[in-house]
């Protein structure tokens, strides 16, 4: 496998809210604190990062779509397309690269309704329950995994 150049990382619907919705469960940082971890995690390893949120589903199946051969791996915390989108999850079956899924709260301690992620079978691991860590983890496992 080639060398990682350049991460999609993609935040699904309602985390632009982030840093006000729901403290208790999702932390006080913003979604650009956490695009910023992100950030300087993947430059640590030479490598740099776009990223995309959105509320769309459709935005974010094309933005996977037009990742084939410029992006070279996605870390993708899906929201609530999580527990359901199959479109999300086909096309990230789709892509070439290494896949990691990351959610700030831990679903599987929260309601059943969030137990089952549609995403996790396309993706070489999922990193949940850290908070804003979890995106320095992905980061991490994306470039010391081999991929």
């Amino acid at each position: 496998m080639s060398p990682i150049k350049t991460v999609l990382l993609i935040h699904g619907p309602n985390l632009n809210l982030l840093g006000t919705r729901e403290p208790e469960v999702y932390g006080t940082q913003t979604l650009a604190d956490h695009v910023k971890v992100a950030e300087v995690a993947v430059a640590q390893h030479g490598a740099s990062l776009k990223s995309l949120q959105s509320n769309s589903e459709s935005q974010i199946v094309d933005a996977i779509h037009s990742a084939s051969g410029t992006i070279d791996a996605i870390i993708i915390n899906p929201g609530a397309f999580t527990h359901y989108s199959w479109a999300i999850h086909d096309a990230l079956k789709s892509f070439a690269g290494p896949v990691v899924e990351v959610h700030l709260s831990n679903p599987a301690a929260r309601e059943p309704f969030r137990h089952t992620s549609v995403i996790a079978s396309v993706a070489i691991g999922t990193i949940a329950g850290f908070g804003g860590q979890g995106y320095e983890l992905a980061v991490h496992a994306l470039f010391n995994n081999g991929h």
